[in-house]
């Protein structure tokens, strides 16, 4: 009886209180109003999110790998988040764990849809709905607009991997000659014990190895130094840095001569007692500058050394020194072997860890600090450049050049768990404020290598799913390839190619031929699952599988000025619209293509005749040596190296040493 009084009492004071409650239910006009059951958030979502069910983790797995930890998390910021990086399903655990992805993850995780009261606890953000629960997710899918298409294509439309060459060295660095061949250079003790550390391919000898590869050697240790072209008119290469002592100082000539099936005698010139660096540099960016002279841009000391944050110049103006750069030693050491590009005002782009801004050309003060680049999903502060290596590219400039230029970044990694990242981002670093546009890349890339296509489109190649740069920090080769084409709408550019077989790691490289095939080199992964890698490959796109014959053009005037106009001789096969393009002399190493730039000149045919007129001025198109090809259509042409702008530094005639041949004026 004691027992039946106390249980109504307690009963009369629990209604009583939630009669008083402000938040349960309500007295309104003398009825009693029954409060509805917290549910997940179903209506007011932002775009075209739906709320889809209460469904289970996975089966000893997490159904989403990437999960944002918020004390104010709510479905539409979570949604809104997960949206902004291109993912098309979320859900919300716990009450404040937002997780990103995509639907077919669920089923590849073993999760099973739950009932709706496993999900109960309360968003953390606004108490009125519920956010999932323990170990069961609020799943929500986008059922708008598709936020990305990646295209699959087939049989010759994915293109195709062809090994080319057994190789004779592990490259650390490949550069594409004006002479028709291709330079290699090897880190110290990377290769055999008897390699010279330089080599260069003669693709036009191939069936017979031992003319295919020339013996060629350098002084000092190039490990993770950079590498240019010059604009002098024999286009010498010029490689700087290396890993310690001298070699952090080198300075490295090579005048590429004789042709394809025509063995070349010069090798690599250096003498560090007379040409050096004003301070010792690994892991720097080189860039030629529009009036000519080398711009050198950051790095570190060397052997794992403090940061070198600092700006210098080649040949060395008379008195000058270096020019303290406080970005690169507040963001170090993620910034290594940054971004740079000439922009058309003349301003230099530099893009570093995830920040980037414009410098004046003369003084290398900040004329603009652009926002900076999105990351991951969930880690704002991942990376672009080396230890979280991504890849950059500048977009094609066409004629007239009054549209801004645009650079494109993909792939990277975040800092500590090297999580890979899946996207891309681009910007006009003069346009606005320079806000980035993010696209998801079909898989996770660290270390990947970009090259520019004559046709307009970019290949990204090699890299790994996880991890950072460095030797044993990555794992899982991405052995597909990607090709990116611009001229698609946003989210629709990306193509899923064609496979290789060989794990291209660290170090490896990617450099446009003249043939219009991509040379795909290297990998020294140091991890105990990836073999140091010889192996030379081709990537070979679509356009020369679709069984079309290649055009062809003669030119006589090799040697160009700006605004001018250049006849050359034709011969096309009606495939479609004729147009040349110009791609810049590059260098690949860890995903850094120094020299690459893309242009779309004017040009105006009447039979077999054709004239381009060249690029308006150095800013557009900076001094140097281009790859001229002749598109009929998508199919190009085998190319052609020309030269614009001149020698405008004098570079012919430096070093004035007589260690070092030079060219002349």
């Amino acid at each position: 009886m004691a027992t039946s009084l106390f249980q109504s009492a307690l009963s009369l004071l629990f209604w009583l209180s939630l009669l008083a409650s402000s938040d349960a239910s309500a007295v309104a006009k003398g009825a009693l109003t029954v409060r509805q059951a917290r549910t997940a958030q179903k209506t007011g979502l932002p775009g075209s999110w739906q709320y889809q069910a209460c469904i289970t983790e996975g089966n000893g797995k997490r159904v989403w790998k990437y999960q944002i930890i918020s004390q104010t998390a709510t479905a539409t910021s979570c949604l809104t988040q997960c949206q902004s990086f291109g993912y098309q399903a979320a859900g919300i655990e716990y009450g404040n764990e937002c997780w990103c992805g995509d639907a077919v993850d669920i089923a590849a995780a073993g999760s099973t849809t739950a009932a709706e009261t496993d999900c109960n606890v309360a968003c953390a953000g606004d108490n009125r709905y519920n956010c999932g629960g323990g170990n069961r997710l609020s799943w929500y899918l986008w059922t708008g607009t598709p936020l990305y298409v990646w295209n699959y294509p087939t049989g010759a439309n994915a293109g195709r991997y062809e090994l080319i060459s057994g190789g004779v060295v592990i490259p650390l660095l490949t550069t594409s000659g004006v002479n028709g061949k291709y330079t290699f250079v090897e880190k110290f003790g990377t290769g055999a014990p008897n390699s010279t550390g330089a080599y260069e391919l003669d693709v036009s000898q191939l069936a017979n190895p031992s003319l295919a590869w020339r013996e060629m050697h350098v002084k000092t240790d190039v490990f993770c130094s950079a590498s240019v072209t010059l604009p002098d008119k024999a286009g010498r290469q010029i490689n700087i840095g290396g890993w310690s002592g001298d070699s952090t100082f080198g300075i490295r000539l090579y005048w590429p001569d004789g042709s394809p099936g025509v063995p070349g005698v010069n090798d690599w010139q250096e003498n560090v007692n007379v040409l050096k660096l004003q301070r010792g540099r690994w892991y720097p960016t080189a860039m030629v500058m529009t009036n000519g002279s080398i711009l050198v841009v950051g790095g570190q000391t060397g052997s794992n050394g403090p940061p070198q944050p600092n700006l210098e110049i080649l040949p060395r103006p008379s008195g000058a020194g270096v020019v303290y750069a406080d970005w690169l030693e507040r963001t170090d050491p993620n910034n290594l072997y940054p971004f740079l590009a000439i922009l058309p005002s003349g301003g230099i782009f530099v893009g570093y860890y995830n920040e980037a801004r414009i410098l004046d050309p003369v003084t290398f003060n900040t004329i603009k600090t652009l926002p900076n680049m999105p990351g991951a999903v969930n880690n704002p502060g991942a990376g672009r450049t080396y230890p979280l290596e991504g890849s950059a590219m500048l977009l094609p400039q066409y004629a007239p050049f009054t549209a801004p230029l645009g650079i494109l970044i993909c792939g990277g990694s975040t800092i500590g768990a090297g999580i890979a990242l899946d996207n891309c981002v681009s910007s006009q670093p003069e346009a606005g404020n320079g806000a980035w546009t993010l696209e998801r890349m079909p898989s996770q890339r660290v270390m990947p290598c970009m090259t520019a296509l004559p046709d307009g489109t970019y290949m990204i190649l090699n890299g790994a799913h996880q991890g950072a740069a460095g030797f044993g920090l990555a794992t899982d080769p991405n052995r597909n390839a990607v090709l990116y084409d611009p001229s698609k709408p946003v989210n629709q550019r990306m193509s899923v190619m064609a496979n290789t077989t060989i794990a291209r790691m660290y170090h490896s490289e990617a450099i446009l031929m003249q043939d219009g095939r991509v040379l795909v080199s290297g990998s020294d992964p140091q991890d105990g699952r990836n073999p140091q890698e010889y192996r030379v490959e081709v990537f070979v796109p679509p356009y020369l599988l679709a069984g079309r014959p290649r055009p062809s053009f003669t030119i006589a005037n090799k040697n160009w000025g700006y605004g001018v106009s250049i006849p050359i001789t034709v011969q096309v096969n009606g495939g479609g619209a004729t147009r040349v393009s110009m791609l810049g002399a590059e260098s690949s190493t860890h995903g850094n293509t120094m020299g690459q730039r893309t242009l779309f000149p004017a040009v105006s045919c009447a039979g077999a005749t054709c004239t381009i007129t060249t690029p308006p001025n150095k800013n557009v198109c900076p001094p140097g040596w281009y790859q001229l090809f002749l598109l009929d259509g998508p199919t190009p042409s085998v190319s052609t190296w020309v030269r614009i702008g001149g020698d405008p530094a004098a570079l012919g005639n430096w070093p004035p040493y007589p260690d070092f041949k030079k060219p002349g004026l």
